[in-house]
């Protein structure tokens, strides 16, 4: 049987190049980063050649990066560790409804120690409007978070105008770039952002590291505790084969170029399967991101009938793929709970190619054709 790989938003293959590179620290060369003997500083110049490409392709300078376990600690530090570093000028923070789980747990661990937190609504399309942030903003605000691109529906938002405005008030600004890293140019200058969270295992790196950008001078206390690892913001021996792959994965990384495969599955399933809808921005959205309501048929049950097709997709964040719950993200854009049970997410990859868009359309009009007639709300609605 074919099998055809759309799922690349939860995550992505390691490039073979990543592992290449990976496979010496695992074994030969094994010392302690902190250990001042050869076998250490041989991992510590391997940890720090590896800071260097990060801090290329997002623009920063290397001491401005520190390595993570990944997106969901980057997102903690950043909120945790300006939230408390700053309560002493107000407990007030700023983000969105459609946020990671990653951002919106942590805001609502914070909220139960006292700070307060503002949910600001979005439009159809997913796109927080810059002057809702503004309005939002008040003497006691700390930190403003929103994302760079929404992982589940693939839009964009306005940051640099964003930071702009949070600038002017002399607030913190961080955005989650989980998705957009390794994907779209970043200069976290243009963008104008004070953190900016990234995960290798999103753009061809190994899974389990990530990095954090704070922005020389940004006051955070640290996440960990422990050792002095990462200029003391960091505590915990580094992941050196998972930070060389980081690394390696920033110096492979190159702008998608699957757009015009995204727009031709997207125009073929809108055309082929009546009463269905794009979710997200129809241009200001992520390359490789597609995400579909299907009236009249459940998420789940397309999932579990393209994979007998040999067909991977999501219904949305593999974060919360085990749950019955309609996507918070569908329902902030106002989708009823219906419709927002009737979503597929396609995120194309490097490997995606032409003939594996046109298996999927040949496969997906059958499944849906076959639930519906199956669904009672099909029936009573013809």
């Amino acid at each position: 049987m074919k099998k055809i790989y759309l799922d690349n938003a939860a995550t992505t293959p390691a490039h073979p190049d990543v592992v290449l590179a990976m496979q010496p620290y695992f074994s030969d060369k094994f010392g302690n980063p902190s250990s001042i003997h050869a076998f250490g500083q041989e991992t510590r110049s391997a940890v720090e050649a590896a800071r260097e490409k990060v801090a290329r392709l997002i623009g920063s300078s290397v001491e401005e990066v520190v390595f993570t376990s990944g997106g969901t600690e980057s997102d903690n530090f950043a909120l945790e560790g300006v939230a408390f570093a700053n309560e002493g000028k107000g407990k007030h923070i700023v983000t969105s409804k459609i946020e990671h789980h990653a951002v919106l747990e942590c805001c609502e661990f914070l909220k139960k120690r006292g700070f307060e937190i503002t949910y600001l609504p979005v439009d159809q399309y997913g796109l927080v409007d810059p002057q809702q942030v503004k309005k939002a903003i008040t003497d006691q605000t700390i930190l403003v978070s929103i994302m760079h691109a929404n992982n589940e529906i693939g839009t964009v938002e306005p940051i640099a105008e964003i930071a702009k405005i949070v600038k002017e008030k002399g607030v913190y600004f961080h955005t989650d770039a989980v998705q957009t890293t390794g994907h779209l140019p970043i200069d976290v200058k243009e963008l104008g952002v004070d953190l900016l969270s990234l995960s290798a295992h999103k753009f061809y790196g190994p899974k389990g590291v990530g990095a954090l950008y704070i922005k020389k001078g940004a006051k955070l206390v640290s996440f960990l505790h422990g050792g002095g690892q990462e200029r003391g913001r960091r505590a915990s021996t580094e992941n050196v084969p998972g930070i060389v792959g980081l690394g390696a994965a920033c110096a492979l990384a190159q702008v998608s170029k699957v757009a015009p495969l995204r727009d031709k599955l997207m125009q073929g399933i809108l055309s082929r399967i009546p009463e269905t809808r794009l979710n997200g921005h129809p241009t200001l959205r992520l390359p490789n991101n597609l995400n579909v309501s299907i009236k009249y048929v459940e998420g789940e049950s397309l999932l579990l009938n393209l994979d007998l097709q040999g067909i991977a997709a999501s219904t949305g964040s593999a974060c919360t793929s085990g749950s019955l719950d309609p996507s918070h993200v569908l329902l902030a854009i106002g989708l009823p709970h219906e419709e927002a049970h009737g979503s597929l997410r396609f995120t194309l990859g490097q490997a995606t190619t032409e003939e594996d868009i046109d298996y999927v359309l040949e496969a997906l009009p059958p499944i849906v054709q076959k639930l519906r007639s199956m669904s009672p709300l099909y029936k009573g609605a013809k």
